[in-house]
């Protein structure tokens, strides 16, 4: 069993070379379709699995190409990563597709229209004074 700082070193090398992999390894057309960054990489205990979080930014058909090709290349990416990365044992790579960049996108954006219609320039006199009356009844 690995300890904490080795799982985290582990993790943080795979996300670089899988990164690299990405810019100049793989040479699948649909891994292009979308641009592709590696968020997070999460590695097991016992440095078996790594679980690859990939943020996908296109159309939702470019994403589901991308991450067809990604799935394709797994194989080779396991590969390369056995040649660049020293460990007794290559992880199994799985890729995830994280959708929390555009979930963030989405609250900062709703946030940004509720300081908006809450700023002072947006309220007027009568729209005070019904302030809170949906909570009293």
């Amino acid at each position: 069993m690995a300890t904490n700082r080795r799982i985290s070193r582990v993790a943080e090398l795979i996300k670089r070379e899988v990164s690299q992999m990405l810019l100049h390894g793989i040479k699948d057309d649909r891994v292009g379709t979308g641009m592709v960054s590696v968020t997070f990489v999460d590695v097991s205990g016992d440095l078996q699995h790594a679980k690859v979080y990939v943020s996908i930014y296109g159309t939702d058909e470019a994403k589901s190409e991308t991450m067809a090709g990604l799935k394709s290349a797994t194989g080779f990416v396991r590969s390369e990563l056995g040649s660049r990365v020293r460990l007794r044992r290559t992880p199994e790579v799985i890729f995830i597709e994280d959708d929390s960049i555009e979930r963030g996108t989405k609250v900062l954006s709703l946030l940004n229209k509720l300081e908006y219609e809450r700023s002072p320039e947006n309220l007027t006199a009568g729209d005070n004074s019904d302030e809170g009356d949906e909570f009293l009844e």
